[in-house]
């Protein structure tokens, strides 16, 4: 269920202020729709700038989340926008990004000329070193959805992963950019091309068409097919899982995907 907003003028005076001293007095504050996750989403302008502003409280359950981007930031460069600061204070805590201008929201429909900048995306990320920082892992995310245990080793690696390929998180000019990195994890190569995959097929993909474009990634060439069928099938019942605790439109969408894919698999 998408998290309840807060404008900016909920936000404390001090909360403000604190912001001020990175940006200058604002001039204007424009709410930002996309991002389920974050309690306050807006585009801040000050007279020296224009900052993409993200946040939550400090007492909500997924503010580590925030921490998590701040501390994967400074390693995406080429793959998300740049932090410039981050505010903790009068529990609030908020991140300020460079704001992207000229950029869409990914369209993955078949015939779409985002298609080949994603792939390009992936292939960026999947030659960007892991970070030595503390991350989760593939395997035990998703260790509760595999039908035999054994399956977890096939999502364990040690690259960095995005997992969560939702197209309001791909930005896209001319190269697009990943955003919202809060569930940054360490994993197989292949898993993000296998993520895109079910939004691939949520946008009306076959799933023989979906895996031709996940396999014009160089990283796919190093998945298993018994690991595909495997992340298949347990993305079958996470999805399963999201869209009967939460029967919303687009999780419904996402499990209707993710079991076209898993029935695919199963009979190839």
């Amino acid at each position: 269920m998408p998290t309840a907003r807060f404008s900016v003028d909920q936000l404390p005076p001090a909360v403000r202020a604190a912001v001020e001293e990175h940006t200058g007095p604002l001039l204007h504050a424009e709410e930002v729709a996309e991002g389920f996750n974050s309690e306050i989403s807006v585009r801040l302008t000050s007279a020296s700038g224009t900052w993409h502003v993200k946040g939550l409280r400090t007492g909500h359950p997924r503010v580590w989340t925030q921490a998590r981007e701040a501390t994967v930031a400074p390693f995406l460069t080429g793959l998300a926008p740049a932090l410039r600061w981050h505010v903790v204070s009068h529990g609030w805590d908020l991140l300020g990004f460079e704001a992207l201008t000229g950029h869409h929201h990914a369209d993955y429909a078949p015939g779409s000329p985002d298609l080949p900048k994603v792939v390009a995306l992936l292939n960026r990320l999947g030659e960007t070193a892991r970070p030595d920082i503390p991350l989760r892992h593939a395997e035990q995310r998703l260790k509760a959805y595999v039908q035999d245990p054994a399956d977890t080793a096939f999502f364990s690696g040690d690259h960095l992963l995005h997992t969560d390929l939702n197209t309001a998180n791909v930005l896209v000019a001319e190269e697009a950019r990943l955003v919202d990195w809060g569930w940054a994890t360490r994993g197989a190569a292949w898993l993000d091309a296998a993520y895109w995959v079910i939004w691939l097929i949520a946008s009306g993909h076959t799933p023989a068409s979906a895996e031709s474009w996940a396999a014009q990634t160089f990283v796919w060439a190093t998945a298993p097919a018994p690991g595909v069928t495997a992340f298949a099938s347990a993305s079958h019942r996470l999805w399963t899982e999201i869209s009967t605790n939460d029967p919303d439109p687009w999780t419904v969408r996402l499990e209707t995907a993710a079991t076209v894919w898993h029935e695919y698999r199963a009979r190839a």
